[in-house]
């Protein structure tokens, strides 16, 4: 009998479904769907069988080539000393004996990190990546040491449940990262049937629909407010106050000002190109400067310590997400930084005759059909940059510059 026929180069290459002999009764079995697992076949009294090593891969809860011949080996070598466990498989109680025969399903812990750990480079940023562990460590204990096929709708329902009438939000994004880890295992061959955590067609019928139970509106300032407040925070000689006002200036997220790096600041054309990988809605945005926003970053540049804008307090760190929200509570409490967002738009549909569609543009909203957008994309910028000096004038003044409306009507 020929052995090890496979080797990991053919195992990884290996595509057409079907069992492929390794030898020695060992097989690799390639499913429809592209997963690979490893299997031994063997004749015990006169009835073919069959023991699941495991799924191929490198991963803590996969089998590499070479633990699966190794384990191979301890089958057979059972097999051939009449082993009951093996003679005997109709019970789960003699099954149990043979521990090392019978590959564990993955529980839902190890088997979560290590999906977040496969997957995390298609997140948009750290912050991401650390909720998705903290949710999954901190509401899924109940099932954390469950076998991912034996987790069921009550399982589910018991996590879900008690926090989505309080905290909707987090108990929404909760049951999705449930159901991809899930729906993982299932791709994977630990588990079938389906998803206890799917929402459509399933757990839509036993929780209230979201739309009756949405956080509302970040609190924002009125835009009136804005003159006063600005000559309130520049008097804070900070990075952070350097850095909210920024962000007022341009209608920017927090995520995406604080982020700012040197590279992304054009100086010669007076835009702040956001690349795609930090913006929300994945696609790069560009920002007109004003001179007031140019005079924030001539002066930051002045002194330097990083590659980012507004830096943090370590080296090569960014501000953090906290600093901003505690100098806003710290002089007017009861507002958000991402408020201001709402307060420029506020401000665009009542004091002024900008279009909507500029407006949304300016906060980085797709508005149109993708046609429509492309035919506004060639003059979108000029008129954004003259709605950006105009806003500027109205936070130093009070007062919205009717010239700079009529010129970009």
């Amino acid at each position: 009998m020929t052995f090890n026929r496979l080797t990991d180069k053919r195992v990884r290459s290996l595509k057409n479904a079907g069992n492929h002999p390794d030898g020695g009764n060992l097989y690799l079995r390639v499913r429809e769907n592209g997963t690979k697992s490893f299997i031994v076949k063997a004749t015990v009294e006169q009835k073919q069988r069959e023991w699941t090593i495991g799924q191929y891969g490198d991963a803590e809860h996969q089998v590499t080539l070479a633990k699966a011949r190794l384990r191979r080996d301890e089958i057979m070598s059972q097999i051939r000393s009449g082993d009951p466990a093996l003679l005997t498989p109709k019970t789960a109680k003699v099954k149990k004996k043979a521990p090392l025969l019978i590959v564990q399903t993955p529980t839902f812990g190890p088997f979560a990190l290590e999906l977040v750990k496969q997957i995390e480079q298609g997140f948009r940023n750290e912050k991401h990546r650390a909720q998705w562990r903290s949710t999954l460590t901190s509401y899924c204990q109940p099932i954390w040491e469950k076998p991912v096929d034996q987790i069921t709708t009550e399982d589910v329902l018991a996590i879900i449940r008690p926090m989505w009438s309080q905290k909707c939000e987090t108990a929404s994004r909760l049951r999705a990262r449930i159901e991809r880890v899930l729906n993982a295992a299932k791709v994977m061959g630990h588990r079938t049937g389906e998803n206890p955590a799917a929402w459509h067609g399933h757990l839509q019928l036993l929780l209230p629909q979201r739309q009756k139970l949405q956080r509302g509106h970040h609190p924002a300032m009125p835009y009136s407010q804005l003159p006063s407040f600005w000559q309130e925070l520049q008097k804070q000689e900070t990075v952070a106050s350097s850095a909210l006002r920024f962000l007022i200036l341009t209608a920017a997220r927090s995520g995406e000002v604080r982020g700012t790096t040197w590279d992304e600041i054009d100086w010669e054309k007076k835009v702040w190109v956001i690349p795609a990988n930090r913006m929300k809605a994945g696609k790069e945005h560009s920002v007109p400067l004003s001179d007031a926003s140019l005079e924030i970053l001539s002066t930051m540049k002045s002194m330097r310590l990083s590659d980012h804008v507004f830096p943090g307090s370590w080296a090569d760190s960014k501000l953090s997400d906290m600093t901003l929200g505690k100098l806003l509570k710290s002089l007017r409490p009861g507002f958000t930084v991402h408020g201001f967002r709402s307060s420029f738009r506020d401000w665009c549909g009542e004091e002024t005759d900008f279009s909507r569609e500029h407006a949304e543009a300016c906060l980085a909203h797709s508005v149109g059909s993708a046609v429509e957008r492309a035919y506004r994309r060639g003059n979108s910028l000029e008129r954004r940059r003259t709605m950006m000096a105009t806003w500027a004038d109205y936070i130093f003044t009070g007062c919205t510059n009717v010239s700079n409306v009529e010129k970009a009507a």
